[in-house]
């Protein structure tokens, strides 16, 4: 019998949980075994006693390590070198080249091929970028000084919102729909031709800068030249000031996400308007200036917003998402109640990081 283990998130801010009571209890009904960290859904607001009523163990963190034959997670855990023995799966976000002891493996959802229809229920970046881009527009709102829906009141007419999101990939759809649900009125902007008729089919304007479309295979957007890359940041610097809230979206596997606003831009915006980055990165996110998980406002008054990980803020409907992708990942590689690692397999394949030596590069985005 296969045993499953669960590994509180060590990352500070991280309040999601990797396995939910309600997928523990269907792990159970499968016969198979769950150990649960003390503690490790209580971020989440998901109790010991709510594991344990599923069918779950509650144990430490050592003995998660010790007992498991599957350890899930979300972030690579800061002690899995150390403590992860040979044999063990882990399983999780972990990137391209996650550090790992010898005989250990792990499959990382980052690589899941995301076009594969039955992987989709598999597809965790797309369930957590949903409830980003839903939990970005809220917190746009709430910074925003004004209200985001047009009022009529007997002291008289406040307009609605003018709000910008650029990017129509999973996060930046949801910003839009929920922006709109809020009664802003939404722009969206994107360099691919099949996402522009995204944005239109949710009944926002689309920001059209007359540049080329930038589909590529896989429908990801391509890398711009030099001079389309220029031109779009001339277009979008023009336009942004006409916008009371702009929140941008555009991520790029493996890489730097694209500037989107430069600092030019946010002189040109008003006081008091607002600025979120889901971008915000370290080495730079879509916005000039943007700094992760932290709130500045610039000489003129403009609020800019570094959201790199909004949906933790969310964390118990992220986690039951994230859950529920685990458990269809799960049933593909345990068809009899044990883990088959299928190299034949396109989603195995696709998923399962090489071992040191395999022949990839580490760290390589091929998505």
């Amino acid at each position: 019998m296969t045993t499953v283990g669960v590994l509180a998130e060590t990352a500070g801010r991280e309040r999601r949980v990797a396995l939910t009571p309600e997928v523990a209890g269907r792990l159970r009904k499968r016969e198979v075994d769950v150990l649960v960290e003390a503690g490790a859904g209580r971020r989440a607001w998901f109790d010991d006693i709510g594991y344990a009523d599923a069918g779950a163990t509650v144990v430490t963190r050592e003995l998660v390590y010790a007992g498991s034959d599957v350890l899930l997670c979300l972030h690579p855990p800061e002690d899995l070198a150390a403590a992860a023995r040979p044999g063990q799966l882990v399983i999780g976000l972990l990137g391209r080249a996650p550090a790992l002891a010898p005989g250990v493996r792990a499959i990382s959802l980052d690589r899941l091929p995301r076009t594969l229809s039955r992987a989709q229920a598999m597809d965790a970046l797309t369930s957590q970028a949903n409830v980003a881009g839903y939990k970005a527009a809220l917190l746009a709102a709430e910074a925003y000084p004004g209200y985001f829906p047009l009022l009529m009141t007997a002291a008289g007419t406040t307009r609605p919102a003018q709000v910008l999101v650029l990017g129509a990939g999973v996060a930046g759809l949801q910003a839009i729909a929920t922006a709109r649900r809020l009664g802003a009125q939404v722009t969206g902007y994107d360099v691919r031709a099949a996402a522009r008729g995204d944005i239109a089919s949710t009944g926002a304007a689309v920001l059209d800068l007359s540049g080329p479309a930038a589909d590529a295979e896989g429908g990801y957007a391509r890398g711009l030249t030099e001079d389309e890359a220029e031109t779009q940041l001339r277009g979008l610097a023009a336009a942004i000031p006409r916008f009371d809230v702009v929140i941008t979206t555009a991520q790029v596997p493996g890489r730097r996400a694209p500037l989107l606003v430069t600092a030019e831009a946010l002189k040109g915006m008003r006081a008091g308007s607002v600025v979120l980055d889901l971008a915000a990165a370290d080495d730079g996110g879509n916005v000039e200036g943007s700094i992760p998980d932290t709130r500045t406002v610039t000489d003129g008054g403009v609020a800019v917003i570094g959201a790199a990980n909004l949906a933790s803020t969310v964390p118990a409907a992220a986690s039951t998402a994230y859950a529920r992708n685990l458990l269809a990942l799960l049933t593909h590689l345990m068809p009899r109640g044990e883990v088959v690692l299928d190299p034949g397999d396109e989603i195995t394949d696709a998923v399962l990081v090489p071992e040191r030596g395999d022949g990839e590069d580490d760290g390589e985005d091929h998505a």
